[in-house]
């Protein structure tokens, strides 16, 4: 039994001091006012007096790498970086290799992680041109959602076929998230930049050649299949301020197509290509400041839902080269949380809005059981925020396989103290307990509706 005593909670958009009692796995009590004599001697107390108490981040996007791209991450080095971060759900891709397309490759994902990962995890299943039948069979129903790539990126997944495409969103009830950029587009504009600079072309053509058309014409299409068929459609990684026409401001448990942003769309802009170069070469690419502050107000009047990381880590040596050439992505996980508290700190948005859009809606989202809250009797997923202890990043603290970071010499106003997952102590002031193993997440029923939520 553990007391989490005298904390600031930040949840359901409301701040107040209180205690969390935790009982084995779960919230066992939350105290506004005193605490019952008996359960103050008896509990392990953490003092957090000047903490911050949030519920664990769900980042509902990450490339784990695991299995057959270990050398870039796997499981368990980057479920350690998202502990030490504040994360304590991940939801991974599954564009690894093999790449997890069929009911028995997502089974034996989720054996690996509860072999290993200190966070709780679930994973997607992912579409191909070929491969309705395994997104039919009642197994792939284990997955979060199905991931469906309407641009190639990483992996070569593209579903290019429309027939296929029209199938996958008309014939299957799960939640369709997409990868959404016009690979016609896109090799166009390659045909076009190659034909008048040549094949060896910087960072900076990055934005040009996977452009806001390349991104709205991919996303409106989707958008225009599930409007069709009434399907349940989540857009990952929007970038562009067009893109945000195609969203509504409405409740989250009102809409069936939502939209997510990455912390890297929300922190850079193209005016970062000179000093960061490849490292911030991402698919889609990262585009203007205007695009950027598009983003940031879209998720301000709820039209983006949830924020996220894409969390791709890649070899220093495989992001070198041309623009064509380099890898896209990067590792995020570890810096997410404190760059929104940062971006909070400057003024650009609450503190209870960050909880929000990274740990309640993306728990309601995808309809996960018990989680992404602060309430008695849900799993104790809990992070200690302490909101002036600066740091900066440096290569001695940065915690991914990769060994490397785009926010490499940043410094941030807020660190992250402690991390429980499912009421145990993963991390604590950089010290991990390599014995915690998070659990498989619990999906509600794809046909249940939003009965948690409160006007998010």
């Amino acid at each position: 039994m553990k007391l989490i005593k005298n904390a600031a909670i930040i949840n359901e958009r409301n701040s107040f001091l209180a205690s969390v009692l935790i009982e084995n796995e779960r919230i066992a009590e939350i105290y506004r006012h005193e605490i019952p004599s008996e359960i103050a001697k008896k509990a392990d107390i953490i003092d957090a007096q000047g903490l911050w108490l949030l519920p664990g981040v769900i980042d509902d996007q990450v490339h784990f790498r695991e299995p057959g791209l270990t050398r870039k991450g796997d499981i368990h080095s980057e479920s350690r970086a998202a502990v030490a971060g504040g994360i304590t759900t991940f939801m991974d891709m599954p564009n690894t290799n093999p790449q997890t397309t069929t009911v028995d490759a997502l089974n034996r994902k989720f054996d690996r992680a509860a072999e290993t990962s200190l966070a709780n995890y679930t994973f997607f299943i992912g579409a191909t041109n070929d491969n309705l039948s395994e997104l039919k069979k009642e197994g792939a129903k284990r997955a979060a959602a199905i991931k469906v790539f309407m641009g190639s990126s990483t992996g070569n997944m593209l579903v290019d076929n429309p027939s296929t495409l029209e199938r996958i969103f008309a014939e299957t009830d799960m939640l369709i998230a997409t990868h959404c950029e016009s690979e016609t587009i896109i090799k166009q504009n390659i045909a076009y930049y190659t034909s008048k600079f040549g094949e060896d072309l910087d960072i900076s053509f990055h934005s040009k050649i996977r452009n806001a058309e390349a991104c709205y014409a991919s996303s409106s299409e989707a958008v225009s299949l599930a409007t069709k068929h009434n399907a349940r459609l989540h857009l990952f990684h929007l970038s562009t301020a067009k893109e945000m026409t195609l969203l509504e401001n409405k409740a989250l448990k009102d809409k069936k197509i939502t939209g997510e942003v990455c912390i890297h769309h929300l922190w850079f802009s193209d005016k970062d290509y000179p000093r960061y170069g490849n490292l911030v070469k991402w698919n889609p690419s990262i585009k203007t400041i205007e695009d950027r502050d598009a983003l940031r107000n879209a998720l301000i009047d709820g039209r983006l839902d949830v924020v996220a990381t894409d969390h791709a880590p890649h070899l220093l040596s495989e992001k070198q080269g041309s623009c064509l050439k380099a890898a896209s992505g990067g590792p995020m996980v570890q810096h997410a949380l404190v760059a929104m508290l940062e971006m909070s700190r400057q003024g650009l948005w609450s503190t209870e809005m960050v909880v929000e859009k990274m740990c309640h809606a993306p728990a309601e989202l995808f309809r996960i059981k018990d989680r992404g809250y602060i309430r008695k009797g849900y799993y104790a997923d809990l992070v200690l925020i302490d909101p002036n202890r600066s740091w900066k990043v440096s290569p001695e603290n940065i915690l991914y396989k990769c060994g490397w970071s785009p926010m490499e010499d940043q410094t941030f106003s807020h660190a992250v103290v402690k991390t429980f997952v499912n009421g145990q102590l993963a991390y604590d002031n950089g010290i991990f307990d390599e014995n915690v193993r998070g659990k498989e997440i619990e999906i509600k029923p794809h046909h249940t509706d939003f009965t948690d939520y409160t006007d998010l």
